[in-house]
């Protein structure tokens, strides 16, 4: 991997300027303010304030004699000089002791005077020497005037460059305004390729055209044929859209420009348009090549002149970006990729012909594509003989490659901690179970009589399943508590994948969810918490099948609800009035209510059965979907 390193220049300059700053302070200013701490005057009043014995100290140097005076009161008894003179004028104004300095005559009394001089009122001697001058080393001076103060603030503009960038402050480094911080992959050095991608198989496809247009970009260009500029690759998180990009470099065998959309952001107006101007410079200069922009909804998000500010630094960079898209020549094998999960949100202009004008969705897997990728992830584990991908691909519906990548890890760590060399395929099937429930909470005391309540919940959702048509098979009981907060769960397996659901299939299911709260009531005749979860389930699907499916007799085919960010979560909104919204609120409550006497009068049918199930279950505390086929088939 190469990176641009930081350059050093800016930085010395800086501080040189500072330098230069505190050596003019040094010569010019802080003289200036000591001088002023020192009172001149002439020879002549130096000799009179001797002579009358004012003087206290003398020290005498080559070029400038330095003294102090007496005390107030001792000056007070002389009366030798006028009240107005100004050395007494000043000490009188001073309650501390004046330092004051008169430049040396050619004088050879001076010594005689300083011996023979005394106060009036004491036999008091002045204190008086001479200073010899000091010699320093050059060196020493050269050392502590330039070099010392350098290696100072230098190390004083290292530690606060760390901060900054420890701080993330401007982006990065506070010198570097206007650098890109891509990280550069040259030739291949992404180590991925197509085979290390898994269950994209579409989006494989769409790529290939970009791959073989960076080998032989003449074959276009001789038919006349433009690559798009850009390609977006959109999907939800964790499907592999940045795994992608780099196996198309790795593929095309060419650098690769990895950056964020974060990364341009800056703290100054304008610098996130120069660093998109660098990254398109550097691009450039090594075409043909990747650009990709990971997260590009940070900063290619829509412009909305009716707010009120706005951003500008964002907007200043998606504009320039706008305008390196335009400006390269697409010959020169330049491919532009982006990914985002939020492709709802990006300007249009962005997404025009001529920039990223082509779109690549990166879904999560299906059945098949979910088994391939659990092998990519299984080639270097060592894996026992009887592993059955296809089992767990089928009990990871909705999985995307990133969670099936943890499963397998996951299940690896549980080997290890059982104390094998080796995955089995109970590894497999309970990471599964940690990641949908977390892991067992073996030491978590529970009442006999709350266990019995869990026992008939989760046995209700199993009978009510069972005795049903079109729904998914039971895998598997339990009532072992897990560290996201279930007590237990009833796992259902599809022995196929569904794409379409029908009406019928819908109910089913809400049916099945009802039944743990039908079977608490029948059992015990009271309602508890446990049944919060399914609640919630049961309300999304009813509420989906009369707003979006259209599967209500008195809305028939009227959208009455919009899916935003359909990759996060799908939240959703009503777009009907409120007296619309009062009215699909009380069908879904029929809806429910409906599954809900379904699945009492199941029970109420199988009663025996439900009795027996739950006594079985409180015994095992975990019942196969192979042992409750054998036990219904045997009640039949």
């Amino acid at each position: 991997m190469e990176e641009k390193k930081i350059p050093r220049k800016p930085v010395l300059y800086y501080y040189a300027v500072v330098l230069i700053t505190i050596v003019l302070l040094n010569a010019l200013i802080f003289p200036n303010i000591m001088k002023r701490q020192i009172v001149k005057v002439d020879y002549g009043s130096f000799l009179m304030k001797v002579d009358s014995g004012l003087v206290k100290t003398v020290s005498i140097h080559d070029d400038e004699i330095f003294f102090t005076l007496q005390k107030k009161n001792t000056a007070g008894a002389t009366g030798s000089y006028e009240p107005k003179d100004q050395l007494l004028t000043l000490l009188n104004e001073k309650n501390n002791e004046t330092v004051y300095s008169t430049v040396p005559m050619n004088d050879p009394t001076l010594v005689e005077r300083l011996l023979n001089a005394a106060s009036p009122n004491e036999n008091r001697k002045i204190s008086f020497a001479r200073e010899l001058p000091k010699k320093n080393s050059p060196l020493l001076s050269f050392l502590l005037t330039w070099i010392l103060p350098t290696i100072l603030f230098y190390g004083i503009g290292e530690v606060f460059t760390k901060k900054m960038q420890q701080s993330g402050l401007s982006g990065g480094n506070f010198m570097t305004f206007g650098k890109s911080n891509a990280k550069i992959y040259v030739q291949a050095l992404t180590g991925k390729t197509f085979a290390d991608v898994a269950g994209q198989d579409e989006a494989k496809e769409s790529l290939v055209e970009i791959i073989d247009f960076l080998h032989n970009p003449g074959r276009y260009a001789e038919i006349g044929a433009t690559l798009p500029k850009g390609a977006l690759l959109v999907g939800p998180p964790g499907t592999g859209k940045t795994l992608l990009a780099k196996a198309v470099a790795g593929e095309a065998n060419v650098p690769f420009f990895s950056i964020t959309g974060s990364e341009f952001v800056e703290m100054f107006v304008g610098m996130g348009a120069a660093k998109v101007r660098d990254l398109f410079k550097q691009a450039n200069e090594r075409a043909p090549c990747i650009i990709f922009i990971d997260e590009i909804d940070t900063i290619g998000k829509k412009r909305d002149s009716g707010m009120v500010g706005g951003n500008d630094e964002r907007e200043q960079t998606l504009n320039q970006l706008l305008s390196e898209m335009d400006g390269f020549d697409g010959t020169k094998g330049i491919v532009i990729l982006a990914a985002t999960n939020r492709p709802e949100i990006l300007d249009k202009a962005l997404l025009r012909p001529g920039r990223f004008d082509r779109r690549i969705p990166v879904e999560l897997p299906d059945l098949m594509g979910r088994e391939a990728i659990l092998k990519v992830h299984t080639i270097n584990k060592k894996l026992s003989r009887e592993i059955d991908f296809s089992m767990i691909a089928r009990s990871t519906a909705g999985a995307s490659g990133a969670d099936l990548a943890n499963i397998v890890n996951e299940a690896a760590l549980r080997a290890v901690r059982m104390g094998r060399r080796e995955i089995i395929q109970n590894d497999l099937e309970e990471s599964v179970e940690v990641i949908i429930a977390g892991y067992q909470r073996k030491g978590k005391t529970i009442s006999i009589k709350e266990r019995e309540i869990v026992a008939y919940h989760e046995t209700g959702h199993a009978l009510v399943a069972a005795k049903q048509s079109d729904s998914a098979p039971v895998h598997k009981i339990t009532i072992i508590p897990r560290t996201s907060g279930a007590l237990g769960y009833t796992m259902q397996v599809d022995a196929e994948e569904h794409n379409l659901m029908s009406k019928e299939e819908l109910f089913n299911k809400i049916t099945t969810l009802t039944g743990g709260r039908a079977a608490e009531e029948i059992a015990f005749n009271r309602k508890t918490s446990g049944a919060s979860n399914d609640i919630e389930q049961a309300t999304r699907i009813a509420r989906a099948m009369v707003t979006r499916f259209g599967m209500s007799d008195n809305y028939d085919m009227m959208a009455l609800e919009t899916v935003t960010n359909q990759y996060l979560g799908g939240d959703s909104s009503l777009i009907c009035s409120s007296e619309t919204a009062s009215r699909i609120d009380n069908e879904v409550l029929s809806i429910i209510r409906n599954a809900h006497a379904r699945a009492t009068e199941i029970l109420k049918e199988n009663r025996k059965l439900l009795d027996d199930l739950s006594k079985y279950l409180l015994d095992k505390e975990t019942i196969s979907g192979e042992e409750f086929k054998k036990i219904m088939g045997n009640e039949n």
